[in-house]
């Protein structure tokens, strides 16, 4: 059986990637941190931290950690059902992985409920969705929102359903650059503005538009999505937004759309454990519940949720 302390500081190292802050962290020394993670080591015989700057798990370091973390989940449930007095107040701490565009939008409500119904510390951790899948695997998250349909080993994902975009501009600017209509060689010179470099919607628009691949277009980076749509409205450039954000907008006249007939479907999937402690089920289900509540679903693959076995 691994040691509980041990576990703790290995933990502690991997979210505050540095063996003094853990140490801060945990009120204990320096030396006391390197010494449990030694026997820690010694006990499951691997390497379990690449001691770089920042320190990062290794492959049984990233194996460790979910580990770990599943273990406080359940130790949690244990302790609500023996003594539900004593514990009634503590709260599991657990991270996930979405999308500025999905907490900005139906992920914000579904946090709200999730919190109000668990007893849990939530982390929302915002990354691009075609790059939170990475976090799940190392330990980071219990779960995140990803484009990937395909679950990794030892995991599932559900699928969501649809966010969909819409590519708009301000009535000057769209007269400016697209005095005709939305065409390749316009939409190429015309200044985009996307979220930051992880920002692939743009590219996948462009190449759903016009069934090319483009590489080498005119962009602003405004790395927050209110950021990017106010830097639209403002007629710095055109870009690819969530259509449930500018319907006003839209019907005021302020934005118009330069893709009427042809929105960009971007398909939703949840990631997480297979074999999942009660909590992090029950968050699970808030996350699937409120998707499909806000979400574009249609059964058109034939299937809502895809297991890869250990």
């Amino acid at each position: 059986m691994l040691d509980r302390d041990q576990l703790e500081a290995f933990v502690a190292v991997v979210e505050q990637q540095s063996f003094e802050r853990a140490a801060a962290t945990l009120s204990i020394t320096r030396g006391a941190i390197s010494q449990r993670i030694k026997l820690l080591e010694e006990a499951v015989s691997a390497v379990l931290l690449i001691r770089d700057r920042p320190i990062r798990p290794t492959i049984a370091g990233e194996t460790l950690l979910r580990h770990a973390k599943a273990v406080a989940l359940l130790e949690l449930e244990v302790r609500r059902q023996l003594a539900p007095a004593e514990s009634g107040d503590e709260r599991a701490r657990l991270a996930v992985a979405v999308s500025a565009d999905s907490l900005e939008t139906w992920f914000g409500v579904c946090s709200a409920r999730l919190l109000e119904a668990l007893p849990v510390a939530l982390e929302i951790i915002v990354e691009d969705q075609d790059h939170t899948w990475p976090m799940l695997l190392r330990g980071e998250v219990i779960g995140c929102i990803s484009t990937e349909p395909k679950p990794a080993q030892g995991f599932e994902a559900v699928r969501l359903g649809e966010m969909i975009y819409r590519c708009v501009a301000t009535p000057a600017f769209a007269q400016k650059y697209f005095p005709h209509r939305l065409r390749l060689h316009e939409a190429v010179s015309a200044p985009a503005i996307v979220f930051n470099r992880k920002d692939a919607l743009h590219d996948k628009f462009l190449k759903t538009q016009f069934g090319v691949e483009v590489e080498r277009y005119v962009k602003h980076y405004f790395p927050s999505s209110s950021a990017l749509l106010r830097a639209i409205e403002m007629g710095c450039g055109y870009g690819v937004v969530p259509s449930d954000h500018i319907q006003a907008l839209l019907a005021s006249g302020r934005l118009v759309d330069l893709a009427p007939f042809s929105p960009l479907r971007v398909p939703l999937y949840w990631h997480h454990w297979r074999r999942e402690p009660p909590l992090a089920r029950r968050v699970t289900e808030f996350v699937t519940f409120s998707a499909r509540q806000a979400l574009a679903f249609e059964e058109a693959d034939g299937f809502e949720s895809l297991e890869s076995s250990a």
